[in-house]
């Protein structure tokens, strides 16, 4: 390892420099939240999914309807995948998404898809965890940082083969539901949204960590999907969070995903969001 370098002369001035946002999003399109509010209001039940612990489960929502992912027995959180139900190569997009709302995301923001579409493919339409903001140590919830526990890491830090953590689960989820092959299915399992998983950066190196999630059995996040969704999702072998995430140990609850359709002409002159208007041209003569 090699020694730190000596600070320069004007080390506190570079330091000191204000920083600025990458990508200003008050020019994003808002979300209609009033008619998704009303539309709700008129919606009934015509689907739900219960996630058994320590595995995971697909789920479609068509464009138009909301979904609502709950903690029904205990503190539990999940990671979730999204594909565009007609064309799984689009998927949520969760660095993007952080980049356009934050490290965590609640009320009012979007799930983003992959380039080059990248069209909102989900809004957060309510949270009952939102009163819980930043904390002390810099954690909140809902996080697009973390990419979801995977045995390959595992394997790397620990040399074992744990079948259970959410990479997992999300692929044998994905091949079920579609009839692929697990080896077909993986490339799809994508960076998850953490539903309730309570995450930040610590202040001295910066690095990730996750402590126990706020979430009690009665708390839910919903969604109002934006286009057509296929939707997958892990309940975490960690449980809560509070100590680790790949564990046979940890106390681990179900979780419920409810879909809900509103009356017809709820959403009026709704239609889904179109692709990104880049021309993909990419700077050449057409």
């Amino acid at each position: 390892m090699t020694d730190m370098p000596l600070p320069p002369a004007d080390a506190d001035e570079r330091r000191a420099i204000k920083p600025v946002i990458c990508y200003p999003n008050e020019t994003l399109p808002e979300a209609p939240m009033a008619l998704y509010k009303a539309a709700r209001a008129t919606a009934t039940k015509v689907d739900e999914v219960l996630i058994p612990a320590r595995d995971a489960r697909c789920f479609e929502v068509p464009a138009g309807q909301f979904f609502r992912i709950s903690s029904v027995e205990g503190p539990q959180v999940g990671d979730l995948n999204l594909w565009h139900s007609k064309d799984l190569s689009e998927r949520f997009f969760s660095g993007k998404t952080r980049a356009l709302h934050g490290t965590h995301i609640t009320t009012g923001e979007r799930m983003w898809t992959s380039l080059p579409s990248l069209r909102p493919m989900a809004t957060i339409v309510e949270d009952t965890l939102g009163w819980y903001g930043i904390d002390t140590y810099g954690g909140s919830v809902h996080d697009v940082i973390g990419t979801r526990c995977d045995p390959y890491t595992g394997n790397l830090l620990a040399g074992d083969h744990y079948h259970y953590c959410c990479h997992s689960n999300l692929t044998r989820a994905l091949a079920a539901h579609t009839g692929m092959s697990l080896q077909e299915a993986e490339p799809y399992v994508h960076d998850v949204l953490n539903v309730f998983m309570c995450t930040g950066f610590t202040r001295d190196t910066g690095q990730y960590f996750m402590k126990a999630s706020p979430v009690r059995p009665g708390d839910y996040l919903e969604f109002f999907a934006e286009i057509d969704l296929l939707g997958a999702l892990s309940a975490c072998p960690g449980g809560d969070c509070s100590s680790e995430h790949s564990s046979d140990t940890a106390a681990c609850y179900p979780m419920l995903v409810e879909v809900f359709a509103p009356e017809a002409g709820a959403l009026g002159d709704w239609k889904p969001p179109a692709a990104n208007g880049y021309d993909r041209s990419h700077g050449m003569a057409r």
